[in-house]
Formats: structure tokens, C-alpha cells, sequence
């Protein structure tokens, strides 16, 4: 496929190469769901436009030139591929983009562990160091069907609030991001924390959940000022991709 890199800026070539390796690392780390998931962003500079998936590729597929362009109307402004995309993906991230200007990266799973926990009434439970990261910023949202209704765009908004972590009860886990890589690494340890708390329940033995006083403290830490993880993750991760699928940045 042709590169579209010369048709657009600078910063939307670097936003769309960002893009493409969360896709590519979400295939390596086995959260995918085929074609029916999507991560965008918004482009820079250009607050009404964002990237999504083409709708017929899958993740591991995507490169900073087949990701598709689009407004807050559904409307595609460039699509190098000609797939378009998926209506429940727009609907979902659209929503948001057009009214959490704080969200540059919105990331949606279909996890087998992700879904396993949004089916269950407690939903996220305090059992792990990783769970308690997000206390206190998980909202949910009911089940109403397969996203493809624009008035359920109003509900997701209203549940998710101020907050970043969205679990959809019966559907799988979204996460918005300040940066793609903020949102990717947010996502990896939600994943990770659901993955532990189906693993621990699967024991059959009675468990120790956190107190709410502990569960705080934790989250308090991994929000602390210039944690230098937060910066730290991203690098090693790319370059983990230079040597396996260079072409993500194609």
C-alpha cells in the first residue's frame, strides 16, 4: 500500500504512527477481537477529525497509512484503504471525541477476561496491586445491544463521566487516554487486572480483597507527580516493534 506520509502533517504522521504501534502491541499482547475493536485518536491540530481502524483489517494489519480519517459526522476524509469503518466504533469514539476534549486516545476491548468481569455484578474487584490502581475511576455502563443506536452515544457519555475507565457490562473495557501511549498503558494493566481476578476466583478459595482505605493509597501512588514509569513504558515497547514489524510505520 502506498504511504500516505507526504499527504498529511508532520504531527498526524507521528499521532498515526503512534496509533499503529498501540494496534500492533494490543495484537501482540492478544487483546483483539478480529475486526470489531478499535483504538483512535484525535489528530493533532485538527480537533475535529480523529483515526480509526479500516473495518476488514485486523490489528496486526494496521500501519500509520491504512488508519482512516474521519469527523465528528461519520463523514471520511481520507481512507487509503477504501474498507471505511465500523458504525459501532464511530458511534462509541465519536461520542467521546466530540465531548471529552481531554481524550486524545480511546481505546475498546473485547477481552475474554474483560468481559468475564463486566458480566459480573461487582464488576472490577480490589485483588490485585493491578486492580487497585483503578480505584475509584471505573464507571459502567448497562448492556442496550450492539452499539449501532446514535441515542446510545447520550448514555455512555452521561456513565463515563469525568473519568477514564469505562467497563460495558457484558461487552468489554474502554479506556480514554491523555496520549496513545497513556491509553495503551492503562488498557494493559485493566486487562491484566481482569485476567487476575478471573485467574484468583477460578481457585475456588476464599480471597483478600483490598480495604477501599489501601485500594486509595495505591491508586494515589501510581498518580503521583513525575512517576517515572508513566514516560518510561512506551520507548521499549517500540522498540520491541522495530524489531518485530518494522512496517507498522509504513
Amino acid at each position: 500500500m502506498t504511504s500516505i506520509r507526504n499527504q498529511v502533517s508532520a504531527a498526524e504522521w507521528q499521532a498515526r504512527e503512534e496509533l499503529a504501534a498501540a494496534y500492533q502491541l494490543a495484537a501482540l499482547h492478544r487483546m483483539t477481537d478480529h475486526i470489531y475493536t478499535h483504538i483512535s485518536a484525535r489528530v493533532p491540530g485538527e480537533e475535529h477529525h480523529f483515526l480509526l481502524n479500516a473495518y476488514g483489517l485486523m490489528f496486526d494489519e494496521v500501519t500509520a497509512s491504512n488508519l482512516v480519517k474521519v469527523d465528528l459526522q461519520g463523514q471520511v476524509l481520507l481512507d487509503n484503504t477504501g474498507l471505511g469503518i465500523n458504525q459501532a466504533g464511530f458511534i462509541i469514539h465519536g461520542a467521546i471525541h466530540e465531548h471529552r476534549h481531554d481524550a486524545v486516545c480511546v481505546m475498546h476491548t473485547h477481552t475474554q477476561a474483560g468481559i468475564a468481569v463486566s458480566a459480573q455484578k461487582d464488576g472490577l474487584r480490589m485483588l490485585s496491586q493491578h486492580a487497585m490502581r483503578f480505584h475509584g475511576k471505573v464507571a459502567y455502563h448497562d448492556y442496550e445491544g450492539v452499539v449501532l443506536d446514535m441515542d446510545e452515544r447520550d448514555h455512555i457519555l452521561q456513565n463515563l463521566g469525568h473519568l477514564n475507565v469505562l467497563i460495558l457490562r457484558n461487552h468489554g473495557l474502554l479506556v480514554c487516554g491523555d496520549s496513545i501511549p497513556d491509553a495503551f498503558d492503562q488498557m494493559y494493566y485493566l486487562e491484566r487486572a481482569c485476567q487476575i481476578q478471573i485467574a484468583a476466583q477460578s481457585s475456588g478459595v476464599p480471597l483478600i480483597e483490598a480495604s477501599d482505605t489501601v485500594a486509595a493509597r495505591v491508586a494515589a501512588q501510581f498518580d503521583r507527580p513525575g512517576r517515572p514509569s508513566k514516560d518510561k513504558h512506551w520507548p521499549p515497547l517500540l522498540r520491541r516493534l522495530d524489531r518485530l514489524v518494522p512496517e507498522y510505520k509504513s
